[in-house]
């Protein structure tokens, strides 16, 4: 018996995942529990199919544990968590906006579609500038007198 080798999954096999994974969406949940189920499917469809999304979880993940390895006060990491939190929402935004205009205008150019998806990206551009600003006011500080120390010792 031959052992087939798969090759990895394309982002093509992951979005059809995701999508079947969506079939009964349209449906009202009928429960708290189908109702964060649906949100995970959004969030999961998000990480599976929008490379900025998966590069903002990231960096968000990479900020908070930072914050936590330099023991930075809990209001500062709630600071970080928060504005993190708003540009991952953001994100899922952004994501809904454009499948939205895209059902709606199909295959074709419509200038208030363009308008449409490119304010959503702005928000989440304008978030994102937020969020590395706070991190920056909050992480170096800490991060540089950790560095200084370490090369004085």
């Amino acid at each position: 018996m031959s052992q087939q080798v798969s090759s990895p999954p394309t982002s093509k096999h992951l979005e059809t995942l995701a999508i079947k994974d969506r079939e009964l969406s349209w449906q009202i949940a009928s429960n708290l529990f189908i109702s964060f189920k649906y949100a995970w499917s959004g969030i999961s469809y998000a990480f599976l199919t929008q490379r900025n999304f998966r590069i903002h979880v990231s960096v968000c993940a990479l900020a908070i544990g930072l914050s936590l390895f330099l023991h930075l006060k809990a209001v500062e990491i709630s600071v970080i968590g928060i504005t993190s939190g708003l540009v991952l929402a953001l994100e899922l935004l952004n994501t809904a906006i454009e499948s939205l205009v895209d059902l709606t205008v199909k295959q074709t150019y419509h200038e208030l579609a363009k308008i449409a998806k490119d304010c959503a990206a702005g928000a989440v551009l304008i978030s994102a500038f937020v969020a590395v600003l706070v991190a920056c006011a909050l992480l170096l500080p800490p991060l540089l007198i950790l560095i200084l120390s370490a090369t004085q010792s």
